[in-house]
């Protein structure tokens, strides 16, 4: 069988880790502007709005915003049929409250569709990425059921403006990483579990009824939410360290089972009973939830965790990324992450078995140090890594008869990290000659892994071995 004729091959990149140009044409600063740069085992800071001295890496990125045609092409000349982006918010409506959207910013996104369109490429497009526009710290943030309101003007605003250009729509990022790191998810910076649960309600009641715009205004439209894809083991057949799984399971999947099946699940209300969480549920708003569930479910991919009765995750990875007790069948990354190919076909399954919905795989990569020998970036060991996460994604369509719709690489070109704020972590098929700083010529320099990508694509993933 193989991969399907129409399967979606691409990349995913993310307005703020790409875009730079961060107070361009009206661009109003959103909560990943005030996050300084991280390093190697040195967590990334919030400010208190731009402090001059620091580095913050999202003002530059590596231009993107200025140079979105030539990656594009770029990404055409490998082949891509998909290219999920995120829409930086505050370049629409710069303080997020706005009551009229910024003209400069909705040209910018068209012109960027426009160059997808040209090349057949079908835009994926991420509605909020891990940046909220910072004016809306004036409410609380997500802490606010006006925000709500704000993203719905923000999104109709979308809907409206694209309609015919994008299909194919992702609400928010990776929504249940309000538990783990909810500055970036929702630009609240808080411990306290009724405050994160009271954002993850607010987002799920904006996901929710902006799927119904999203239909209302577009029948072509398909909108998807984004699972941060955690998945585990348990370290032991202890029966506790397999109960510490489904536990540490629950916290994660909750979200989506909220967005798939349109209602709290029965273990995560029984939990709020037991901590004393008060959802803000308003007349009408459970109604929503239901009426308001996605069509597909797209989720990240880069590691499994082993957890255990003694603690949740008791070892920590580099960069705050904690990953459970070191399984001794893998191998780690430069950064301390699990390389895990296998637990791709079980996320898969998983994911499947627990919603019948079309899935899609739309974060997945290797973060590396490349070296530039002689103007080329010999990067077997990324090759190695995206090949043999393909050969399982395939065994999850051939041997499972899982649906899914597509595979979009994180990210196609270098980037700034999420969790570092680095550029020498680098994922790209495409080096860009950027450091740590900022600083360098920004030319673009193809990897032997774009070559190699290229020749998936055009054979529909039938040359893995």
């Amino acid at each position: 069988m193989g991969f399907p004729t129409d399967f979606l091959w691409g990349g995913a990149t993310a307005a703020n880790q790409c875009e730079g140009a961060y107070l361009t044409d009206g661009k109003g600063l959103s909560t990943a502007d005030v996050m300084t740069a991280g390093g190697n085992g040195v967590p990334r800071e919030i400010t208190d709005g731009v402090v001059e001295g620091n580095y913050y890496p999202s003002h530059k990125a590596v231009d993107h915003y200025h140079r979105f045609k030539e990656d594009i092409a770029l990404f055409a000349e490998m082949g891509f049929k998909t290219y999920r982006l995120s829409i930086a918010w505050s370049r629409i409506f710069p303080n997020g409250d706005e009551e009229v959207p910024n003209e400069a910013g909705l040209k910018h996104y068209d012109e960027v569709f426009d160059t997808c369109r040209q090349y057949g490429i079908e835009p994926l497009v991420t509605i909020s990425h891990f940046e909220t526009p910072l004016g809306l710290q004036k409410y609380g943030s997500w802490t606010n059921r006006k925000v709500v309101d704000f993203f719905l003007r923000y999104s109709e605003t979308l809907f409206k403006r694209y309609k015919g250009k994008v299909k194919y729509w992702l609400t928010f990022n990776e929504i249940n990483v309000v538990s783990t790191k909810p500055w970036m998810a929702a630009g609240v910076d808080s411990d306290d579990e009724q405050t994160r649960m009271t954002v993850a309600f607010h987002q799920f009641l904006a996901s929710a009824k902006a799927v119904q715009l999203a239909h209302e205004i577009d029948s072509d439209n398909k909108v998807g939410m984004m699972y941060n894809g955690h998945t585990a083991y348990p370290n032991s057949s202890d029966p506790e360290d397999v109960q510490a799984t489904t536990d540490f399971m629950h916290k994660m999947l909750f979200y989506s089972d909220v967005q798939c099946r349109g209602y709290y699940p029965a273990y995560k209300l029984k939990e709020f009973e037991r901590d004393g969480i008060v959802l803000p549920i308003q007349d009408g708003d459970l109604e929503e939830l239901k009426k308001g569930t996605v069509d597909f479910l797209s989720f990240s991919y880069y590691l499994t965790h082993v957890v255990g009765k003694e603690s949740p995750l008791v070892f920590t990875g580099l960069n705050g990324v904690k990953t459970g007790y070191k399984n001794p069948h893998l191998k780690v990354s430069e950064w301390g992450w699990p390389i895990d190919p296998k637990g791709l076909r079980y996320a898969l399954n998983l994911l499947y078995d627990r919603y019948q919905l079309p899935l899609m795989v739309v974060e997945n990569g290797l973060g590396a140090v490349d070296k530039v020998e002689d103007g080329r970036i010999h990067d077997s060991y990324r090759i190695d890594y995206l090949k043999e996460h393909l050969k399982e994604m395939k065994k999850a369509i051939e041997l499972d008869g899982i649906p899914v719709m597509g595979y979009t690489m994180w990210g196609p070109i270098d980037i700034i990290s999420a969790s570092t704020g680095e550029m020498m972590k680098r994922y790209g098929f495409i080096y860009v000659d950027v450091d740590d700083e900022g600083n360098g010529t920004f030319d673009r320099i193809k990897k032997d892994s774009f070559y190699w990508y290229k020749d998936v694509i055009a054979t529909n993933g039938e040359n893995l071995d």
